[in-house]
């Protein structure tokens, strides 16, 4: 039999997206899955939905919103499977998703997590904000896609549909071999929401394991369900986690010099939303850098042994995306060394 995979779905409040796309999802041509519904306390009827109108997936319900990574670890804990697929609520999968994963992981047994290729469902040959053809991440902590880069999109003409390792894979669609998630220790909670699976992805990278896309897998990802861009308190949470990644995960070697210029950096994005009259952005990067000075030293606690952690993971672009973008017009993932 084919190994045992668990779909989880962490719902909070999208009560429409599940009407539009289960329907997809339960037509996945897979002979070992199981689909389940974790809803982190929703206010919009979308338990009742489930219950009412798919009593075969199995629902998960929380008595508050625990987040991203909250909702999931607390998910997972209670789910026995060969495989997990974390999958957003918005998210159309084609029929065929699920095969090309499974096997690509089967393939080497140090794969702990493959992300499908995400394009955008509502202009279906373009790539996906939030995952493209597989993530990168820059030498200051800037995560960007084959496919996006900051907010260029790129058009999907096939030219990343190579299957390859990258360093994160999106938390809107991936599956990771359960094994290793609880190695891992799952998703770290004082994230919240956003950038925690860049977070897992680097600890499991600097524990020796391969993070992988497979474009052979396409999912559709609409994007923006729970926190839509342009949200302040996204923008917070996007760059407030910045800070914490690298302050948990980065060598001590480059880590304060890098922080500095990851400051600088962050003072020249305050300074771009000044220009653009986006005051509550503003705030909201003030708030996040004076939220991570306050908690910085409970995250240099948190660090690992530092012979664990490598200098340059593998998919870590040596360079700098903002001046790359901003200065030499670059907005191609082809246009890079990796």
């Amino acid at each position: 039999m084919s190994p045992k995979v668990s779909i989880v779905i962490l719902n909070f409040n999208t009560r429409f997206f599940l009407e539009k796309l289960i329907p997809f999802l339960i037509k996945t041509d897979y002979d070992n899955f199981e689909i389940i519904v974790a809803d982190n306390a929703s206010i919009d009827g979308s338990a009742d939905f489930i219950k009412e109108f798919y009593p075969e997936i199995k629902l998960i319900c929380f008595d508050e919103n625990y987040g991203f990574a909250g909702g999931y670890n607390k998910a997972l804990e209670q789910i026995e499977s060969d495989y997990f697929v974390l999958l957003n609520s918005d998210v159309e999968v084609t029929q065929n998703w699920l095969k090309p994963l499974i096997s690509l992981a089967q393939s080497d047994s140090k794969i702990a997590v493959v992300q499908p290729k995400l394009l955008d469902y509502n202009s279906r040959n373009k790539f996906e904000y939030a995952g493209g053809s597989g993530g990168f991440i820059d030498k200051y902590g800037y995560p960007f896609c084959r496919g996006r880069w900051f907010n260029f999109i790129e058009f999907d003409t096939k030219q990343y549909n190579d299957t390859r390792e990258i360093f994160w894979a999106s938390g809107a669609c991936f599956l990771i071999k359960s094994e290793y998630w609880k190695k891992s220790g799952g998703l770290d909670e004082d994230f919240f929401a956003h950038m925690e699976e860049i977070d897992l992805c680097w600890r499991l990278k600097n524990d020796g394991y391969k993070i992988m896309v497979c474009p052979e897998s396409v999912v559709y990802h609409i994007g923006g369900g729970t926190l839509p861009v342009g949200n302040p308190h996204k923008t917070y949470l996007n760059f407030r986690n910045g800070l914490f990644l690298l302050c948990k995960n980065l060598n001590e070697k480059v880590l304060f010099k890098t922080l500095f210029i990851r400051f600088v950096f962050d003072g020249l994005a305050a300074f771009k939303f000044l220009t653009e009259f986006k005051f509550r952005e503003i705030a909201a990067i003030l708030r996040a850098h004076i939220v991570f000075y306050g908690k910085m030293k409970y995250w240099l606690n948190k660090r690992k042994n530092e012979s664990e952690k490598q200098l340059h993971p593998y998919g870590m672009y040596n360079k700098s995306i903002v001046l790359g973008f901003y200065l030499y017009r670059q907005k191609r993932f082809s246009q890079t060394n990796l």
